[in-house]
């Protein structure tokens, strides 16, 4: 019997561990840290050995594969030591994609990767295809291929689950953008970032499809160098294509094999061009896969997007308070800000992943009239905006932040939660931080 090792029991290593008990794998389960009572109670109930706040090396080096939660970097002594083993090292991604025949649909890119997955499915759903969502989002891709495998998936996947896919081939392929993120995890170097994410087409064969934005330049000059063997369908705001999707007086066109459809960017539901470029990637999937055109319409038409993602939280005293947690990144902060119609008091701050602010700069010159910095370390923030803010203050609490912020704020003013870094410095996930501002708001 084959022995399958996961180490991280979190949604994707529960998932893997299900998925391998039932392909015949004897299955050891181990995390560094405690295991949620959820997870637990599933491991028990499928008899699943697993230990928790250690990893035994006597344990976990006689594997036959290991699935690795992608929090663990690479370079960590017990992955080095696999490695020199020859032991398989492979990412939940990987593991699942060998236990079904499905068609995949997988999307990567630093920001857009959650909206386009859900729009997608969104749309794929509502146009009669048996599909399922997962990967970085939602319920385990494992678990679902173990207990309701259906014909099709749409998988948001994160440089790091790419990092470790070995034959992983989506049938179609969406890279929304790339920028500097994560750059700590490989060794500062942006290349290395931007050769993880075109591993989503590394597998991929001419009948498969490759969508990507074609105004991104460091994805445009990759491909010049790398060339990818599946069909191209870039889009792009700025120039008409071939095949694939672009703008022209407001309309987007979505055109395959001389198949048109055409749709007014005012009536998407979802505001800024980031929005009219996931729902070019999204439609282009529809348009692929035979969805037709009122279905793909009426569901752009009605997609009202992601929780933490520019989301209206409440008008109090005419103040927009605006939830964008999920803005990770500077690239995800400054489309938030871009989208600021009026003066806004952000709140910003968390663990920094090694960011460059300046391309922040002139947004932050011209919306931005206060800055609350929310994180256990600030200096870096301090020091790159007290140039451009006169009023920046440090917060400890998000209640603390969201109460200077409804002091400060004027009538029409916006008081937007975008906050550019990850959350583990105050915080549990994204999420968590984002229900914490929900909340101070409602408080209000």
């Amino acid at each position: 019997m084959k022995r399958l090792v996961v180490l991280g029991a979190g949604e994707s290593g529960v998932g893997t561990a299900i998925l391998g008990k039932k392909e015949g794998f004897e299955v050891f389960v181990s995390d560094k840290g405690t295991i949620a009572d959820t997870y637990k109670d599933v491991l028990i109930n499928f008899e699943i050995e697993w230990e928790e706040q250690q990893h035994s090396e006597n344990k976990i080096l006689n594997a036959d594969v290991v699935m690795k939660s992608p929090g663990i970097p690479d370079g960590v002594p017990l992955i080095q030591k696999l490695h020199e083993k020859g032991v398989e090292v492979i990412s939940e991604i990987e593991f699942a994609s060998r236990y079904t025949d499905a068609q995949m649909i997988g999307i990567t890119g630093s920001n857009g990767k959650t909206t386009t997955t859900m729009l997608t499915h969104h749309v794929l759903k509502h146009g009669g295809l048996t599909i399922n969502m997962g990967g970085n989002i939602g319920d385990s891709f494992a678990k679902q291929v173990a207990e309701m495998n259906t014909p099709y998936y749409v998988l948001e996947i994160s440089s790091f689950q790419l990092d470790g896919i070995i034959n992983f081939a989506p049938h179609i392929a969406i890279l929304t953008n790339i920028t500097p993120d994560h750059l700590d995890r490989y060794d500062n170097k942006f290349e290395n970032y931007i050769a993880s994410k075109f591993k989503i087409a590394m597998n991929q064969t001419e009948e498969d499809y490759f969508i990507y934005d074609a105004d991104d330049e460091v994805i445009t000059t990759y491909l010049e160098q790398h060339p990818v063997r599946s069909k191209l369908l870039p889009f792009s705001l700025t120039r008409k294509v071939e095949n694939g999707a672009y703008l022209e007086n407001e309309n987007i066109n979505i055109l395959i094999d001389n198949n048109k459809v055409i749709m007014p960017t005012s009536d998407l539901a979802l505001k800024g061009n980031h929005n009219v470029k996931n729902a070019m990637a999204a439609a282009t999937v529809a348009q692929l896969l035979k969805i037709r055109k009122t279905t793909i319409r009426e569901c752009l038409e009605n997609f009202h997007g992601v929780e933490h993602r520019l989301e209206n939280v409440l008008k109090i005293n005419n103040v927009q308070y605006i939830n964008d947690s999920k803005a990770t990144n500077v690239n995800a902060t400054f489309y938030a800000l871009d989208a600021m119609k009026s003066s806004t008091i952000w709140i910003v701050g968390g663990v920094d992943k090694g960011n460059d602010y300046s391309e922040l700069y002139p947004l932050v010159n011209e919306k931005v009239k206060a800055i609350i910095c929310l994180g256990v370390d600030n200096s870096k923030i301090i020091n790159a905006f007290g140039n451009c803010v006169d009023n920046i203050t440090e917060t400890q609490s998000m209640k603390e932040a969201v109460n200077l912020a409804y002091k400060i704020a004027e009538r029409n003013d916006n008081v937007l939660l975008s906050p550019a870094c990850a959350s583990f410095d105050l915080f549990k996930n994204y999420e968590e931080r984002g229900r914490q501002f929900k909340e101070a708001v409602r408080e209000l």
